[in-house]
């Protein structure tokens, strides 16, 4: 396979992507990472937000900027493809709970780029999907940005159940079966079942990129 091969980690939240990214990076050291998470993260800790609305105007914003730092990484891999110095084509990887909204922007920036998409599609039980995501948003470690509706640099929440922004499991459940997380799709598909995570077979993944990365 000639030209850059973007890896798309879709599924819903909580399917371990972030997790699995990491393996990824390990086994294609190489690889371009963007993260829609670092991008919003940053804005917030630039700007800080009083209220939904502003929240909802970064994330916007975010949107945009992820597209062009996909658009730079695959615009950088292709001249370092073109450039020779290996066999096997440069990946770029992104996560995000993908959906059809993305979809056209993707594959244009694939088309003008020439790159091919690749997509691993996590799923698991919705039941399991929500306690995990409860507790990673629980998490001190997680930007407090992620569980609030105002946010300014230097934040802090001792309680963070107590957190205006934590979604509910009606409203958890809602988005995961209405915003078409489980039907995302670019280029080939591999869907795993991610409801336990120590059962992935990560190794199986890893080999499924590689040969279509290699593939002629």
């Amino acid at each position: 396979m000639s030209g850059t091969v973007l890896v798309l980690v879709a599924g819903p939240p909580g399917t371990g992507k972030s997790r699995l990214c990491a393996r990824i990076q390990e086994r294609f050291p190489g690889c371009a990472q963007v993260s829609i998470d670092d991008i919003k993260e940053r804005l917030w800790e630039e700007y800080g937000f009083d209220d939904i609305e502003q929240k909802q105007d970064l994330e916007r914003k975010a949107l945009g900027i992820f597209f062009n730092e996909i658009d730079a990484a695959l615009n950088r891999d292709t001249r370092s493809s073109d450039a020779g110095g290996g066999s096997a084509p440069p990946l770029v990887l992104s996560d995000y709970p993908f959906s059809a909204k993305q979809l056209g922007t993707l594959k244009a920036l694939c088309k003008h780029h020439g790159a091919t998409a690749l997509t691993i599609r996590l799923t698991a039980d919705l039941a399991v999907l929500f306690e995990r995501q409860r507790r990673r948003d629980l998490d001190p470690a997680r930007h407090l940005g992620h569980i609030v509706v105002r946010y300014h640099p230097g934040d802090t929440l001792e309680d963070r159940s107590s957190a205006t922004g934590l979604l509910t499991r009606d409203e958890f459940y809602r988005r995961c079966t209405t915003r078409g997380y489980d039907t995302f799709q670019l280029g080939d598909l591999l869907e795993v079942d991610a409801t336990d995570l120590e059962a992935v077979d990560y190794e199986e993944i890893l080999s499924w990129i590689a040969a279509r990365s290699l593939a002629p």
